[in-house]
């Protein structure tokens, strides 16, 4: 796949480095003296995200501008400033507040576009969780009473953290990359506590105070905050177990062990 017939087809001229991840390719274009970004999606998961993106229409993502097939022409943002950059500059808490009021823009109508449910999500924990023990399988549990009992259900992002908020040059924050799923609100709001670092989730006292920030600015209730914070978690070690990152999965449970003992305060 290459990027050279979307930019014939578009009127596009390059504007920088080409950047390749695992799933997509970026590369930086002008088009009638406007930047924009354009992406190539290389997984099924990433076209959706491109579908979901045009799906928004610019109301709390980027603006998509073309799309044909795995290719999206979208509004380039801003690297800096950076949420990452602020939580290591004393500003966690601003951080966290932006991505709440930048989530709470984001379009999650009961009119919803063709995306997987949270509960399909969850079977990579349901099948790691049956081998393992103790705090996966507390998050195994956690996740089902939550599935079983959904409340405020609609389109989520699907990956809300740090370095998938940015922002235009005239400091409106919007948000890129979603993987595009329909379930709970509140889902949306746990991986904000597991970001933008480990380092970061497991410091002393920091998702407590973190959680109790999200939920009085999403309104959320926080013992539930709490427990879709221990679902993700277990999710997201399960996953790396199946990639075969033990190292990481045991520092994702660190997270679900946090959520877990705040639950029981």
């Amino acid at each position: 796949m290459t990027f050279e017939p979307y930019l014939s087809r578009w009127h596009l001229t390059v504007d920088g480095l080409s950047v390749h991840t695992h799933s997509s390719d970026l590369l930086p274009v002008q088009r009638a003296g406007q930047a924009a970004m354009l992406k190539l999606a290389r997984s099924h998961e990433e076209r959706r995200g491109n579908e979901l993106m045009v799906w928004w229409n610019g109301r709390g993502a980027a603006q998509a501008y073309e799309h044909d097939g795995p290719a999206l022409l979208m509004e380039r943002l801003e690297v800096t400033p950076s949420l990452t950059e602020m939580v290591r500059a004393g500003q966690d808490d601003e951080a966290t507040r932006l991505l709440c009021r930048a989530a709470a823009k984001l379009p999650r109508a009961q009119t919803w576009p063709e995306l997987p449910t949270l509960r399909r999500w969850f079977q990579g924990l349901e099948k790691m969780a049956s081998s393992a023990g103790s705090i996966l399988f507390i998050a195994l549990k956690t996740a089902r009473e939550l599935l079983d009992s959904p409340q405020d259900v609609g389109v989520l992002h699907g990956d809300i953290h740090h370095a998938n908020l940015l922002s235009t040059a005239e400091g409106d924050w919007r948000f890129i990359d979603p993987k595009g799923l329909i379930g709970e609100r509140g889902f949306d709001y746990a991986n904000i506590l597991c970001n933008p670092d480990l380092n970061a989730a497991t410091a002393p006292g920091r998702l407590a105070r973190q959680a109790r920030i999200i939920s009085e600015t999403a309104n959320l209730d926080y013992a539930r905050l709490l427990r879709w914070t221990l679902a993700y978690a277990g999710l997201s070690a399960a996953w790396h177990l199946e990639d075969g990152d033990d190292e990481m999965a045991a520092r994702t449970l660190d997270v679900a062990q946090i959520a877990a003992a705040e639950l029981h305060r």
